[in-house]
Order: C-alpha cells, then sequence, then structure tokens
C-alpha cells in the first residue's frame, strides 16, 4: 500500500472512491500513472451506493447505461438493477482493476491548499495527515453529505429520526406510526416498502412531482450469458439505450411539443393507478415535466392508496417531541420520522476550503453561482480536476455517459502536466469566461429554468448544475483538449522541483521515479 500522508508528494490523488473515483483511477493506471492514491472518508468503497440502503433502493436509470463502457457487467438481473447489485459490481471493479491496496479508508479530507511555487496540492485531512500531489482529482461527487431539512423542532422530536442516506435497518418498523418526509426519488422507493411493514405510513408532500411508468424486467440469464460471450450484443444493447435517452432530451431538457407528451403519459399513468380524483388532484404537478426530476415507479400510487397509508399535503408547521404538526393545526404521533430529504447540494464548491493561485478561495469564486471550464477545470486552481463539476449534470441521460467524458478529459490533462514536467497548467480566465457566457445562455431555453424551485438552483436562481444540451455535445467537448486554451507553467530552474517525486517519459508513459 501507498504510504499514508506527509511521507512524499504523490503524482495523483482521489479524492472518493464512488464510480467516479474508481473510474478515474482505472483510466489513470492504465494511462501509466502508476503513483497514484485514492482517499477515502469512509471505511468502504461505493459512494452514494455505499450509503443508500433504505428498502427498495434502486437505479432510474438503466443498468447497461449506468455503468462504464470500459468495465461492463453482463450480469445485472434487471433492467434497473437494485443498490445492493450496484454496490458489489463498484466492489468487483475495485478488486478486478487491483486498486484496494491504493485506497486510504477512514480519511476525510477537510482542506486543499496549491503551492505555486512547487505546483503542489496539499491536501489536509481531518486526523492531521498532510497528502501531497502534483494533480488531484476531486471525485467525492455532488452529493456528498445528506441532508437534513430545516424544520422548526427537529432537535426537539423524541421518537426515532432515520435519513434515507443512513438508513437504521436495527429499526423495527412492524406496527409503527411513521412519517415520511419528502417525495422525491428515494421517497418514491421508500414508501412501498414502507407500508409492508409500518403500521401506519403519513407522507408529507410538498411538492408532487411527475412519476413515468418503470419498465423494469428481470434479465433472463440467457441474455446474461449472450452479453457474457459476445460483448458486442451488450454493446449494442446500450447503444439502443443511449440513443433512446439521447432523443428524451428533446422533451425533458428543452419544452417543446414533445414534453406535453410526457406529461400525457404521466397523467395517464396517474389516472390509472389512483382512482380517487381528489388524490389524483393532490399528486398533480403544476410545473414543466423536467423541471424537477422525472420520477419512476410503478408501485408508489398504489402504496399511497393501501388503508395505512395517507398523503397529507398541508405544510409543516413545526416538528413537535411526539411528532409533527401541520399548518391545519393536526398534531400527528408519531413513532418514527423517515427523512427522504435528499442532500446537502454544495453549489459553491466542496464543503472544506479549497484555496488555489494567489490565496484566492473557490467559496469566494463560486459565492454567486459555480463555474469552471468544461465542468472539470476551474481558473486559479491548477492542475486540480473535478468530477461532476459545475453544469455536468444530465436532465435525461446517464450521468455516468457524462463521469466518463469527464474521466477522459481528466487523464489527458493529467499526462501532460507529468508527462511534460509542467509545473501546472491552469485554464485561462477569459476561456472560462466565454465559455460558461454559453452554458448559461442556453440555458435560459430550459425546463430547468421555467419557473419551479429545484436543487438545481441557487436561492438567487442561477444553475450551476445541469448541462443545457445533449450527452452527445457533451462527450464531444470533452474529447477536445485543447491545450491553447490554458496557461501551462515549465517547470524551470527557479521553481524547485517537488522533492523525490518526478515524472519522466518512458515509452510514452508517466513513471515515477520514487
Amino acid at each position: 500500500m501507498a504510504a499514508r500522508g506527509t511521507t512524499g508528494i504523490h503524482d495523483t490523488l482521489i479524492v472518493g472512491s464512488g464510480f467516479s473515483g474508481i473510474g478515474a483511477a482505472i483510466k489513470l493506471t492504465q494511462a501509466g500513472v502508476d503513483d497514484l492514491v485514492i482517499v477515502e472518508r469512509e471505511h468502504r468503497v461505493g459512494g452514494t451506493w455505499r450509503d443508500n440502503t433504505y428498502p427498495g433502493a434502486a437505479c432510474d436509470i438503466p443498468s447497461l447505461l449506468y455503468s462504464f463502457s470500459f468495465v461492463p457487467n453482463p450480469t445485472w438481473s434487471r433492467a434497473y438493477s437494485p443498490a445492493e447489485e450496484i454496490q458489489r459490481h463498484i466492489e468487483d471493479m475495485v478488486d478486478r482493476f487491483d486498486l484496494r491496496r491504493r485506497i486510504h479508508f477512514g480519511v476525510e479530507v477537510n482542506g486543499l491548499d496549491f503551492d505555486e511555487d512547487l505546483g503542489i496540492w496539499d491536501v489536509r485531512t481531518t486526523g492531521g495527515e498532510t497528502y501531497r500531489a502534483r494533480t488531484v482529482v476531486l471525485a467525492s461527487g455532488p452529493l456528498p453529505d445528506h441532508d437534513w431539512p430545516d424544520i422548526r423542532g427537529l432537535g426537539t422530536y423524541e421518537g426515532t429520526k432515520i435519513h434515507s442516506a443512513r438508513w437504521d435497518h436495527d429499526y423495527d418498523f412492524t406496527g409503527k406510526r411513521v412519517a415520511v418526509i419528502g417525495t422525491g426519488a428515494s421517497a418514491v422507493q421508500i414508501v412501498p416498502e414502507l407500508v409492508k411493514q409500518a403500521g401506519f405510513v403519513k407522507v408529507f408532500q410538498r411538492t408532487p412531482g411527475w412519476v413515468m411508468p418503470r419498465m423494469d424486467l428481470a434479465t433472463p440469464p440467457a441474455a446474461q450469458r449472450v452479453f457474457e460471450k459476445v460483448p458486442a450484443v451488450q454493446r449494442i444493447a446500450r447503444g439502443a439505450l443511449y440513443w433512446g435517452h439521447e432523443a428524451s432530451a428533446t422533451a425533458l431538457v428543452w419544452n417543446s411539443p414533445l414534453t406535453n407528451v410526457v406529461k400525457r403519459i404521466s397523467k395517464a399513468h396517474l389516472k390509472r393507478q389512483v382512482q380517487d380524483p381528489w388524490l389524483r388532484r393532490q399528486l398533480t404537478p403544476d410545473f414543466t415535466p423536467g423541471c424537477k426530476r422525472i420520477l419512476i415507479s410503478n408501485d408508489y400510487y398504489p402504496a399511497l392508496q393501501r388503508d395505512n397509508c395517507k398523503l397529507i399535503d398541508w405544510p409543516i408547521a413545526t416538528i413537535s417531541p411526539v411528532g409533527i404538526r401541520t399548518s391545519d393545526g393536526i398534531e400527528h404521533h408519531l413513532d418514527a420520522i423517515v427523512f427522504a430529504t435528499g442532500y446537502d447540494v454544495h453549489l459553491t464548491g466542496p464543503p472544506y476550503p479549497v484555496t488555489g493561485r494567489g490565496g484566492r478561495t473557490m467559496a469566494q469564486d463560486w459565492a454567486g453561482g459555480a463555474q469552471a471550464y468544461k465542468s472539470i477545470n476551474a481558473h486559479g486552481y491548477p492542475n486540480l480536476f473535478l468530477m461532476t463539476g459545475p453544469n455536468s449534470g444530465p436532465g435525461h441521460n446517464s450521468l455516468l455517459v457524462f463521469v466518463e467524458g469527464q474521466i477522459d478529459y481528466a487523464v489527458a490533462g493529467i499526462t501532460k502536466i507529468l508527462r511534460d514536467d509542467l509545473r501546472y497548467l491552469d485554464v485561462r480566465e477569459d476561456v472560462q469566461r466565454t465559455h460558461n457566457e454559453v452554458i448559461q445562455r442556453r440555458l435560459t431555453k430550459t425546463t430547468w429554468m421555467s419557473g419551479c424551485s429545484s436543487w438545481y438552483l441557487t436561492p438567487d436562481g442561477f444553475n450551476a448544475s445541469m448541462y443545457p444540451g445533449f450527452a452527445t455535445q457533451y462527450l464531444r467537448q470533452m474529447r477536445d483538449f485543447r491545450f491553447g486554451d490554458y496557461d501551462a507553467v515549465p517547470r524551470d530552474a527557479a521553481s524547485p522541483a517537488p522533492g523525490d517525486v518526478r515524472a519522466r517519459r518512458s515509452g510514452g508513459a508517466v513513471m515515477s521515479s520514487a
């Protein structure tokens, strides 16, 4: 295993061991970057799929698309795989590419500082260790921390509080009075499972979402064998799913006549599954499909109509010691509250200070909204590569398709820095500004800016989350690493070498002399 902290300067340090961190490590080691270390604050890989173990947890993107093209999994059990199967796939990738020896578990980053003279990032940790690296890949994701809602009285509740991202598997829901706060992607998976066990479930809804049918089928063993023996067949199936999702952008990213088709399908799904007119009215959104995340479920609506379940759409006034009081004055006595309230979205950068050239900080630079070049590099923060950075979120296709493009781009930049022994590579400010002006101009025409309130936007209405285009457009820009868009600062006699770790050419691969 690589040495922990303070003992040397690594070529590359990756923060996070979810899909993006593991994918980046695979591609970088294949490119010859051997002096690479991954730091992970938990004691297991997996990222969001390690954390989200609530009942019913599953992906809402087809499994063939929710995986990397360079590490296909021919044995997905279903069209939409459950969380534990996705977690196993990530673990399998780690073992297949011998990455576990590179991972330092239980290491939580609490600050990054760039040494401009050396071209080195100092990565501070809560344990007091400092890692040093020439290049850093931030792969902790846009949603690393779960979010407790800002509801008055939250701390006074004397019952059991459970967050969807930190599920308490020891709690017995049998016969209990349970509330679920939230009606987003995790809630529509949790509620159908809870009603099977709890005595009574009350679902507290602020805003209903557009719910589409879930076309989830088991993958026959024969199909799995074909995928395994003839990988081209799986590639063709993946390609068909990719282009199908690409076509949906015309309905979900931009408001078009096809957007009304999505609305009609969703309303027909609601009408088919919900007989009561008043409940249908409560569950009908008043915003454009695509403005918020589209939900996919066949069992959420039926669960709400069970005798032991009730939808509450009165606003929550306060949480009391015994339960929840809504604005109509009713106190709901509860044994447990499940918070399906998602994540604390870090729209102004990582949840720790990042200090770049000249003492500038990412929190200050991004105070008005996060901006980067091609979502991956930010001016003033050289040699730093952001996975799932600003404006890289898809509204219609698989996030991992976008991440794969980011990984290839980061590999091109990192190998350039190491191979040419650059002190640093920093995107030019004018290039970043022009790029973001185009992004923000294109965003004005998307469904995300059509008036609904969502986590995609800052409180001021700035969209730093989503990419306003097709995945194909995004991937095209990521294939082209234009070095002229960067200030490339060579190491010269006036700048000391970074310790005993120097990159040198060796048959085209980046090698470490340490």
